[in-house]
């Protein structure tokens, strides 16, 4: 399938259909949406994913990247801001149930499990650190045993499950609880940049693990960012070419998602193409 682009009434009619039933079925999804269409975001029609493009890589490579994400400046702890899941989810609102699937919990998500076709996602080696705290508690208590459902595209800037040729891969799909520290740790590779959207992740937070298996009680739905710095050194390696142009098209200023502001998103990425990098945000719920 193509034409990934996951904004707010900013995709093609199709995803845009799509967004929509998301919408009706979480309505603080639906909420957000109104408060941004009510403030004037207009129709911008995406069109292709970066598999679709014949873009090609001239970017120099660098061996080493750091970038700090921030918070927010107020010194107070506000909510992780709630974002469209996109047409993607496999949460079972927009077809296909990943979540009932034996096997879906896990930490590595970088293959696919169960009855499926059984791929692996190749790419630049990341790991996701994700810690969920208690908003109303000023971010200082750790939410223990909550649960996060995390996925993303993968190198060619697909989406498992749905894309044309991975609608039988399941892989950068999975489901972790939080421990002791309110943390999941999710090892995966580095997401594409395709077509209209700034490099991202996906995640939704459940009140436990079986809420999160059953598909029911999303507390929070948001996305996670990526320094610019970082994605220009990850897309001058090989099998990452078609992201090189589509970044160069993009900012986190005019993306679709992130244009309203991207201060609790933008992760803190660490490391090098060798070695792999870490990225790690922390989500008041």
């Amino acid at each position: 399938m193509s034409g990934q682009a996951h904004g707010h009434g900013h995709h093609d009619h199709d995803d845009h259909e799509h967004d929509r039933g998301l919408s009706y079925d979480l309505p603080v999804l639906a909420r957000r949406r109104m408060i941004r269409l009510l403030a004037g975001a207009s129709l911008v029609p995406l069109v292709g994913c970066a598999a679709d493009d014949d873009s090609t890589s001239s970017a120099a490579t660098d061996t080493s990247s750091s970038s700090s994400g921030t918070t927010a400046s107020s010194g107070e702890c506000a909510t992780i801001p709630n974002e469209t899941a996109g047409p993607y989810p496999g949460d079972g609102s927009n077809g296909v149930n990943v979540l009932k699937e034996s096997g879906v919990v896990r930490s590595d998500i970088t293959s696919s499990f169960g009855n499926s076709a059984g791929g692996k996602a190749e790419g630049v080696p990341l790991t996701i650190t994700l810690t969920v705290v208690d908003a109303a508690s000023g971010c200082e208590t750790p939410k223990v045993g909550a649960a996060v459902y995390l996925w993303h595209c993968d190198r060619e800037g697909n989406y498992s499950l749905y894309s044309e040729g991975v609608t039988d891969e399941n892989y950068l799909r999975g489901v972790q609880e939080t421990d002791d520290k309110g943390q999941v740790t999710f090892t995966s590779i580095f997401p594409a940049c395709y077509t209209g959207r700034w490099p991202h992740i996906h995640f939704e937070v459940y009140g436990n693990l079986e809420d999160a298996t059953a598909a029911t009680s999303i507390t929070n739905t948001s996305q996670l960012a990526f320094p610019k710095d970082v994605c220009d050194t990850v897309y001058a390696t090989d099998g990452y070419d078609r992201s090189v142009q589509n970044l160069g098209q993009l900012s986190l200023e005019t993306d679709n998602i992130f244009s309203d502001g991207y201060d609790q998103q933008l992760a803190t990425t660490e490391g090098s193409v060798d070695k792999g990098y870490t990225a790690t945000l922390t989500v008041p719920v």
